[in-house]
């Protein structure tokens, strides 16, 4: 990749990105630029990654770049574009990364048409494995879209979807993780219970929950078939699952979700 990417605020997801992208070499850091207000952040990633950094000037940032990430807080997205509008490149992609912003209330804050992509990654892309979500803009041609997919897979997996799915992926991958900790919290305190050192309990607890999500992606077998593969009649797991349904986990946790993409789509107008 030979185009510049700008990075409009420079919180975590922006370094994951970063991370991802430059650990991957598509691209080198003097083709990462990076505009924020806090000093301390912009000298930790031009220490970490090497890349050029611009304080309080995101038009600066963004008219040397071909590829632009908003990563910046929902409500600021009206002011940064307001800042941006007019010296972006006519051909520049801007990559959305903030929950409830659409593609049409964006391009009608650009005033123009413009190459938008609108993503939903999660907190995982810290450590490579994000899942993001993406769809675009009708104007943009396949090799352009090839191009924001090859940033997301940098620091994780993705994949394209309508945009009015945008709210149940907030739902199943966006806040999820959240789900995911507070189970991994509760196995670890049954262990704890049962004597297991707090610490050795997490890593059984998160090391179980890895490899598991892993068995789904790479044997590509349904979750029931291997949930059904580790209960032997009769014995410890079957009793577990037992408990688990008796105590309405399926419900709960579908209940959430729901709740989660009920929000979400309030925060689109919905």
């Amino acid at each position: 990749m030979k185009q510049t990417i700008a990075f409009i605020g420079a919180g975590n997801m922006a370094k994951a990105m970063i991370g991802g992208i430059i650990t991957s070499g598509l691209a080198a850091p003097d083709q990462v630029i990076a505009s924020n207000p806090s000093a301390p952040k912009l000298e930790a990633l031009q220490q970490e990654f090497g890349i050029r950094t611009v304080r309080k000037d995101n038009a600066a940032a963004a008219a040397q770049a071909d590829i632009i990430v908003l990563s910046v807080k929902p409500y600021l997205y009206e002011a940064v574009i307001a800042e941006i509008k007019s010296v972006i490149k006519p051909d520049a992609i801007v990559i959305m990364i903030a929950a409830g912003q659409t593609i049409a209330a964006n391009e009608a804050r650009f005033g123009n048409p413009v190459k938008l992509a609108r993503v939903m990654p999660n907190t995982p892309a810290l450590v490579g494995e994000a899942m993001s979500a993406v769809c675009f803009h009708e104007t943009m041609t396949n090799a352009e879209r090839v191009v924001v997919l090859d940033i997301l897979n940098s620091f994780g997996k993705a994949e394209v979807v309508p945009e009015h799915m945008m709210d149940a992926v907030t739902g199943v991958s966006g806040s999820s993780p959240a789900y995911v900790y507070m189970f991994i919290e509760a196995m670890a305190d049954a262990a704890v219970l049962h004597g297991m050192p707090r610490a050795q309990a997490y890593t059984f607890a998160a090391q179980s929950v890895l490899g598991a999500a892993k068995m789904v992606l790479e044997t590509g077998i349904h979750p029931g078939v291997l949930k059904d593969n580790v209960c032997s009649p009769g014995g410890t797991t079957i009793e577990a699952v037992a408990a688990l349904e008796n105590s309405g986990i399926r419900a709960a946790v579908i209940d959430a979700i729901d709740a989660c993409v009920k929000k979400s789509k309030k925060m689109t107008g919905q």
